[in-house]
């Protein structure tokens, strides 16, 4: 029987999968699926997994269970247009991810009294493989926050790093006053650059997340905005800067 053409009868990840084989059929699929590439599908993949995170961050297990049913999509999604060309199928991705969880737990699936540490363990992996620096392995694709982060953390595990808080805290000052001695958009943007990187270095040193940090910040300007804008008596385009410091200042003992 044609595949294009087959009832879908399974339940779980082989009915996905098969859904997935059925919109990318060349003859019989989707038109919009079967354009698509690894290069375009990337950015929805990192948007799921976002759309995860914002689902755990606001307690709503109904929208959690649908987000990931769209990142194991995305996972599909992959795995299918890999196939396709005869890079690897989907069986290979399971194998390979479930091989490494084994291999990083020898404490639970091996002989090991304790777990060596998992950051440990996967520096030991990057041994093998043909970049050597501490840095290796770091994906380019990474939220900028995130990436400097781990970037840091990288370099400080091999003593590259300030010996207290009061390095990275100092360097935020020295960074401000490059920004205000630059002399061109060019240089200004490089320096904010600085500033930004000494600012997670500094969260890092106070042991908080960066990117949770401004996530967080960031939905906490939006809850007070829309505050703003329920309590304003004019439109907000017709105040002026002192209006809204008082508006704003209201909003932020009501929510």
């Amino acid at each position: 029987m044609d595949d294009s053409k087959r009832e879908v009868r399974e339940d779980g990840l082989p009915r996905l999968v098969e859904i997935m084989a059925r919109l990318r059929d060349p003859e019989h699929g989707c038109e919009w699926d079967t354009a698509q590439t690894f290069e375009t599908i990337a950015p929805y993949t990192i948007e799921e997994a976002y759309e995860v995170a914002d689902a755990i961050r606001r307690g709503d297990m109904a929208a959690l269970k649908d987000e990931l049913g769209d990142l194991q999509l995305q996972v599909v999604y992959h795995a299918r247009m890999a196939e396709e060309i005869g890079a690897f199928g989907l069986a290979d991705v399971m194998a390979a991810i479930s091989s490494k969880m084994i291999r990083r737990h020898p404490h639970i699936f091996g002989d090991a009294r304790e777990s060596p540490g998992w950051e440990a363990l996967k520096a030991a992996e990057r041994e093998s493989h043909a970049d050597e620096s501490a840095l290796a392995g770091v994906a380019l694709a990474l939220p900028a926050l995130k990436r400097a982060e781990k970037i840091q953390r990288r370099a400080a595990r091999v003593g590259f790093d300030w010996p207290d808080i009061e390095g990275p805290k100092a360097k935020i000052d020295e960074e401000m006053g490059e920004i205000e001695r630059a002399t061109s958009d060019e240089e200004r943007a490089a320096e904010l650059g600085d500033l930004l990187f000494a600012v997670v270095n500094y969260a890092r040193h106070l042991d908080i997340n960066p990117e949770t940090a401004l996530r967080e910040a960031t939905a906490r300007f939006e809850t007070r905005f829309r505050k703003v804008e329920e309590i304003a008596d004019k439109p907000l385009k017709d105040m002026d800067i002192d209006a809204f410091e008082a508006l704003w200042q209201r909003a932020k003992k009501l929510v």
